[in-house]
Parts: structure tokens; sequence; C-alpha cells
């Protein structure tokens, strides 16, 4: 079909979308891959610079279609799909888009346009999920960061359930992937020859930085602190030190991040995480269950956090308030008008019996040592200069 008005253009999708089987696809972008030095089919690394989620169909269908003109097999039950973009689907997609290339606005198309000028055999790829399943390809476990990172979707909104066996331990240096036996093999000539790079870090994931731009009033002092699916609100600081934010993790309002954020544990607005504090993830500790920390919380310095918190409350420098703590409960009347719904009927508590509840203090007797929680009468107010 020859497109030249926008009227043509719709007709396309509407032809493209009724087609037997067809299926819009979730999210969808498109990557830039880089490749092992030495597996050159080995993808170490996927960079998007445009995320699509639950948005943009006709663009969807207009690439989809591209892969099925040229005798590309598209199976919409499964859950994703990844195709290596060739010339030919280029230019087949900007003339299905013709009636919009002079225009202003249109993210995809332009995104198109600049892949077209830069264009490699194979470096560029198309990822969509049809359904949020177990990621089956490095392509696809790296759209899922993006959308986390990007706050497309909320944390814990996706599956990324044996994401990190997809991923290859690699070295990075300047943000580029480096497999590990390529420098074994090379290490004497290229030490020999001052060419050996630096290497900054070894892991699976990148930087949140290296893929992410945070918004004006965010501070990261300190690119290793927060990994790449994290997700960090706006005037969220991360301070440098102890400080650490995992993927699937981050906060959902400004805060103020002195300790650690761990997988799947989500921290909400006017909270400050203090000095060496810790939030246990969901593989340390918690019985798998993510932990979510209400408002204006306050965790203070060394503290460890292992149940989910509601609003204003505070845990105490150097204590640990785990699932199985027991804490004896003070002012019981207090508590009970901002948690009218839970029965106080005890004296003594474990820690998750005492789960997403509001108002919480949590210390530690220094005379007999007894684990104490009661109601919090600290006003916990971050510095609106600094967020």
């Amino acid at each position: 079909m020859n497109v030249e008005t926008k009227e043509d253009f719709l007709l396309l999708i509407k032809q493209i979308e009724q087609k037997s089987g067809y299926k819009k696809p979730k999210a969808f972008g498109i990557a830039r891959r880089d490749f092992g030095q030495l597996n050159k089919d080995k993808v170490l690394q996927a960079t998007f610079a445009l995320v699509n989620y639950e948005q943009n169909y006709g663009s969807a269908a207009i690439i989809l279609e591209s892969f099925m003109q040229r005798g590309v097999e598209i199976d919409f039950k499964q859950s994703e799909f990844v195709q290596s973009l060739k010339l030919e689907d280029i230019l087949f997609i900007l003339s299905c888009f013709k009636p919009f290339l002079e225009e202003e606005g249109h993210q995809n198309i332009d995104l198109i346009k600049i892949i077209k000028d830069k264009f490699k055999e194979d470096e560029f790829a198309f990822v969509c999920l049809f359904e949020d399943e177990e990621p089956k390809s490095i392509e696809s476990v790296y759209l899922k960061l993006y959308l986390l990172s990007s706050k497309k979707v909320p944390l814990r909104g996706l599956n990324l359930n044996g994401a990190f066996g997809l991923l290859n331990n690699v070295a990075w240096s300047d943000n580029t992937p480096i497999e590990l036996e390529y420098l074994r093999v090379n290490e004497m000539r290229l030490k020999m020859s001052k060419q050996y790079p630096k290497i900054d870090f070894v892991d699976k994931f990148p930087r949140f930085l290296a893929h992410i731009i945070p918004e004006d009033n965010t501070r990261i002092l300190e690119s290793s602190k927060v990994r790449m699916g994290a997700s960090l609100a706006a005037g969220t600081t991360i301070m440098p030190g102890a400080s650490y934010v995992n993927f699937n993790a981050g906060t959902t309002g400004a805060c103020m991040v002195e300790g650690r954020i761990s997988s799947s544990a989500i921290v909400a607005e006017g909270s400050d995480i203090g000095g060496g504090a810790s939030i246990l993830g969901v593989l340390s500790g918690t019985s798998g269950n993510a932990i979510s920390i209400g408002k204006a919380c306050l965790l203070g310095a060394n503290s460890v956090t292992g149940i989910p918190l509601g609003d204003n409350c505070v845990v105490d420098a150097g204590i640990a308030v785990l699932e199985g703590t027991k804490f004896v409960l003070k002012d019981k009347e207090e508590l009970k008008k901002l948690n009218k719904d839970f029965d106080f009927g005890k004296e003594i508590y474990k820690g998750l019996e005492l789960k997403g509840l509001n108002g919480l203090h949590f210390r530690q007797d220094s005379l007999s040592g007894a684990m104490i929680v009661g109601l919090n009468k600290k006003a916990i107010k971050l510095n609106e200069t600094l967020h």
C-alpha cells in the first residue's frame, strides 16, 4: 500500500491489526546492542533511547509489518519478540510514515531517522513484549529495566524472574561491556602495548546513570550507588558512602538515601534512610516478602528493617527490626487511633505482626536491652533546600 496521506496511514494500521492472530504489544522499543569481543553473537548490553508502554500502537504495527513484508515469522502467542533491523526495514517504515516525516513531536519516527543515518547491520534490534512473562532474552531484560527506571511501569510491576541468569557477567569500562574471556586471552598484548582498558567494575548490570537521565532536582553523588533497573522519584538524593539502590527498587517521592535499598524495596515520599541503614531485600531474610517503607519515615544510622512500615515510623539507630524480633508494646491507646483496624490485644508482638502499621517507633531500652515499640512522637521532615 502506498501511504501518501494520514488517512492512508490509519487505513494501513487498521489492516495490519486486523490480520489473523495479530496482537498489540504491551511494550516495545529499538535497542542498539553491544556484542562480545570474542563471541560476536553474544549480546552484552542493549541500549534504548526511547521505550513505549501501552502506547504508540501504530508505530509498533508498522515496524512489525516491515518484518512480515520480508518473510519473518512472528509468533504473537509468544511473550516477546526480538528481531534485528535491516536497511530494507528502515526504508519501509519511513515510507509508511511519509505523511508525518516533516512534523515535529513524533519520537518513534525521529528515532528511525537517526538509526537510518547510523545504520549498521545487526546492531539495532526491535524488541517487544506481548505479555509480561519471564524474560527470554537479554534484550527483553533491558527493555524491562528501562521501563522501570524511566518510571513507565511502577516498581514490582514487571516479571523479572530469571533476569539475573540471562545477563552476562562482564567488565565495564566507560560504560562499555567487555567479555572477561577476551581480557584473559589478550591480557599480554593489551598490557604490553599499554592498551589494557580501565575497568570500572565487573557485574551483570550496568549503572543507572549510564542509561537514564534523572530529573533536574535528583542528585546521585556517586554513579556506582544506583543500579540500572532502579527507579528514583524527582527530588531524591543518593549520598555517597554506604548508600545503594538495587534494581526493581527505589523511591516514589523525594527522599534522602544514605543507606541501602535492596531489590524490590520501595521507599515513599519524605523518608530518610540514615547512614548505613539497610532495608532487606526479598533474598535477604524477609521470607520473600517485598518491603515498603511508608511516607515520612526515618531509618536510623546502621539500622536494619526487615518488615514493611506504614507512614511516620522510626527505627532507632543500630537496631534490627526483623520478622521474628519480639517487641514490647507501649502507647497502646494512642496507636489504636492511628491503626483502627488492628487488634492491639497483646503485650508482646513479633515484628511481622506489626507490618504496615502507622506511627510506630522501634527502639531498644538501654538499661534492660528489651526491644520496644511505641508511638512515634517525632515529626520527620526533609530539608526542602536539599530536595
